[in-house]
């Protein structure tokens, strides 16, 4: 048999050792023992606390946990176990997660590959993936604990990759390669990033019918597009479980259409429009691409000493100056607030330019549209007739927020161009007229809008953004000042490099510098340009001792004398942290409160009209009490806080708890119940009533209470008996027919409620509780969660995992043949 070239294989060994090794130094601090303080990690630490101890005890999975915003299915906080061929394959990706440094060689690895595909040289290749691994966002997010996110963006070019090859190439191999890499993206559950990839495959798509069209190529377009349709059903189908269960609670999180009537102007069937587009990126800020504090980078940590900011603090006479610094918003732009720029290069601008001139035929459309496309998307509310047609006809786009996330796919393209354009002028493809051509053009766009805005930083604007209406007015003039010198200081930083490499790059084309060497000064400088930024938002200063990584959930004073309590099932309001914006209270306790960007709909629209303004009346009652004889009257009239079995307040972490002696309970027996007509009258009708005494119900469940007469027993006894997340069981023993209200959240996709082993209907009352009718006797209830969705889901996912794998093996004998027949032909 033909033996294996060494030297053929040498630059893949390299590339993994290289990327592995980038890994390790550019993450350093971890190999020391240290502990990357991701802000997103720690938050799922406290949301998934109750769900990971659970499934660590017990034979089965927690699909719903309590432990944020009084109930929620676990889908979507901590994803449960399926059964799928990408299990095993996620982890061995992943490094078996070795983290931080997985994420950073994921990134390379991925691009690598897709380069490759694209028919990129391999030595040219390792700097691609280099230049698309470092890159700012990638680094950001990686720092703020978004690793799902992180994890998708790095299968997302080898998809990309894929679907190029097998339209291109191999229709089977590239299918396979495809569907591999698209079903490993969907079990990383980021579905916004896979959403978004799809996009780029949409467009891809149609330009690969265009071409066909005009080739008169439609029968071979048409049979790779059923294959990669195919593979790309298995793909989906193996991940079935986390799909379905997640499109399936979609409808009930806030992703889903409100029932409520009000603010129509801002409603669409998903997201409203304030939030979908809360984070914007504006569209002189576009220029961060290459420029990367054209907008001052982050909202925090922008200044040091030698700022003009820090002289005036002083000058002041301000206390902690060196401190405040360090908080003051660099950033000008206008996001509410940002970790850093989307900074793709200023070396891969000039490439991209360069590549829209050198790269002919449909491929360079398709990136372009692609890049156009992503970048005036992200734009969002300062761009809203397409973020409008987007947001009320495309669909799904309406189901994700912080739409300027889609700059993942500029973050993509603009590479990806370059790379193109940069081996078409390596391996000789292009003339010495086209090559001054585009070589001026490029040169000249990049290079001088660089020294354009360091000469003239004042064309960007007036340095100053929306959040410097909380500064006083002494300070902010000196602020404006260093947000001016860090644009003019990035505009010349830019501009050096943009020189550099453009006289390496026609060194190497004009012979002057040997090809090996010149790819290794472009490696080199694309590697620097990136790492000097990257270290702007994550570096050593972002690792902890393991020890302080534990800090973040030590147990307070208020924490230690709640924990005390026996009963298994009640819920806290924590008003020392931003109640519907943190997860921490969640690690120890059921909150009414959490952080989740999915939570539901019906929970939301508690919170905004109820929860929000019984907490600020608590507030208040708190402030003008006198005496603790006052405490019994803090929670009259609390209808939302009590209905939620709100036993506990947190008011202060180091002292005790308020205890609420209104809290309702688990369960408790109504005396009335009153049928309104919609969502509308439904949240309204809370402040009309006593939710001890009487429940509120929609119409559309009154078959279920249909001639019930209640008689209300006083002597009745309704209790909690045992309580898990998917189970919770009470007994009741009465001698006439009763309402009982329950406090947990009503998800009817799922629960299931027994009396003594057999199945009774129940409805949603309150807005957001279960309700049920129970006959006289004396019996146990059992509230089990039984999702079909999973169950199903599970199923489906085993049968495409087995189709994916066999034709998978099948790929590989009929290659593993080809090869030996070529072998034994020589």
């Amino acid at each position: 048999m033909k033996k294996i070239s060494l030297k053929a294989g040498l630059p893949y060994i390299i590339a993994v050792l290289l990327f592995f090794v980038l890994s390790l130094v550019y993450f350093s601090p971890a190999i020391e023992g240290k502990k990357l303080n991701q802000h997103d990690t720690n938050t799922y630490l406290g949301m998934s606390k109750e769900i990971r101890d659970y499934n660590k005890s017990h034979d089965d999975v927690a699909l719903w946990t309590n432990s944020m915003f009084g109930g929620m299915p676990s889908y979507l906080v901590a994803l449960p176990i399926t059964k799928t061929v990408f299990a095993p394959l996620y982890r061995l990706t992943n490094l078996f997660n070795f983290r931080p440094f997985s994420f950073l060689f994921l990134y390379f690895i991925g691009f690598f590959i897709a380069l490759l595909l694209f028919g990129v040289d391999p030595w040219l290749a390792i700097i691609g993936a280099i230049a698309f691994g470092f890159s700012s966002y990638d680094i950001i997010i990686i720092a703020a604990g978004h690793n799902s996110k992180a994890i998708a963006i790095g299968y997302m070019a080898p998809i990309i990759g894929g679907l190029y090859y097998a339209f291109r190439k191999n229709r089977w191999g590239g299918g396979l390669i495809m569907a591999i890499f698209l079903g490993l993206q969907i079990f990383a559950s980021h579905l916004q990033i896979t959403y978004y990839t799809l996009l780029l495959v949409l467009v891809l798509g149609v330009t690969e019918l265009v071409m066909a069209i005009r080739r008169k190529q439609l029968v071979p377009f048409a049979k790779t597009a059923g294959v990669l349709a195919i593979l790309a059903l298995l793909a989906v189908g193996a991940n079935m479980t986390r799909l379905w269960t997640t499109y399936e609670y979609g409808k009930y999180s806030i992703r889903g259409k409100s029932e409520l009537t009000n603010d129509q102007h801002n409603r669409t069937s998903g997201l409203d429009k304030d939030y979908a587009t809360a984070w914007s990126y504006g569209k002189a800020e576009t220029f961060t691409l290459m420029i990367p504090n054209f907008n001052g980078g982050s909202s925090t940590g922008g200044f040091d000493t030698n700022s003009k900011t820090y002289q005036t603090l002083r000058q002041n006479n301000v206390p902690n100056s060196r401190q405040i610094i360090k908080q003051l918003p660099g950033y000008w732009g206008p996001q509410p607030f940002t970790s850093g720029p989307v900074y793709v290069g200023a070396i891969i601008c000039f490439l991209f330019v360069l590549g829209l001139i050198l790269v002919k035929g449909p491929l360079k459309w398709w990136l372009v549209v692609a890049t156009v496309l992503s970048i005036t998307l992200a734009w969002g509310k300062n761009f809203m007739p397409l973020t409008d047609f987007f947001l009320n006809h495309v669909p799904g786009y309406n189901k994700f927020r912080t739409v300027s996330m889609i700059l993942v796919i500029a973050d993509f393209t603009i590479p990806l161009l370059g790379f193109l354009a940069l081996k078409k002028l390596l391996s000789g493809e292009v003339s010495k007229k086209e090559w001054l051509y585009a070589f001026k053009w490029a040169f000249g766009i990049t290079a001088g809008f660089s020294l354009l805005f360091a000469l003239v930083p004042g064309l960007a604007g007036n340095f100053s953004g929306p959040q410097d209406a909380q500064l006083p007015g002494w300070l902010l003039e000196s602020l404006q000042e260093d947000r001016q010198a860090l644009l003019r200081s990035d505009a010349f930083r830019s501009l050096i490099f943009i020189v550099l490499f453009a006289a390496v790059l026609w060194g190497t084309y004009e012979k002057k510098v040997t090809k090996r060497n010149g790819l290794v000064l472009m490696g080199v400088l694309i590697l620097i340009d990136f790492w000097g930024v990257d270290r702007r938002y994550l570096n050593k200063d972002n690792f902890v001792t393991p020890r302080q990584a534990k800090q973040h959930f030590t147990e307070t004073t208020a924490d230690k004398e709640i924990l005390r309590d026996t009963d298994p099932d009640f819920r806290v309001l924590n008003m020392t942290v931003s109640t519907f914006n943190d997860a921490t209270t969640s690690y120890y306790f059921k909150s009414i409160g959490g952080y989740h960007g999915a939570k539901m709909r019906r929970y939301q629209e508690l919170i905004e009209y109820h929860l929000q303004h019984e907490m600020q009346t608590l507030g208040g009652r708190l402030k003008a009490m006198k005496s603790n004889a006052d405490m019994d009257s803090l929670f009259v009239g609390l209808n939302a806080i009590n209905m939620m079995n709100t036993k506990y307040v947190i008011v202060n972490p180091n002292g005790g708890p308020l205890r609420n002696p209104m809290a309702l309970g688990h369960a408790w027996l109504v005396k009335s119940y009153r049928m309104v007509d919609n969502a509308d009258q439904e949240i309204a009708a809370l402040n009309m009533i006593n939710p001890a005494d009487q429940a509120v119900i929609d119409k559309r469940f009154a078959p279920e209470v249909k001639n019930v007469q209640i008689q209300y027993d006083p002597d009745a006894q309704l209790k909690l008996t045992s309580y898990s997340p998917n189970e919770v069981d009470y007994h009741y023993k009465g001698k006439s027919k009763q309402m009982a209200v329950f406090s947990e959240i009503y998800y009817p996709k799922g629960w299931n409620v027994y009396i003594d082993g057999k199945k009774v209907p129940y409805f949603r009352t309150d807005y957001v509780l279960r309700g049920m009718v129970l006959p006289a006797g004396d019996y146990d209830i059992k509230f089990k969660f039984q999702p079909v969705s999973y169950r199903m889901g599970n199923t489906i996912s085993m049968a495409s995992s087995a189709i994916l794998l066999l034709l998978l093996l099948g790929l590989g004998v009929k290659e593993f043949m080809r090869r030996k027949q070529e072998n034994a032909d020589l």
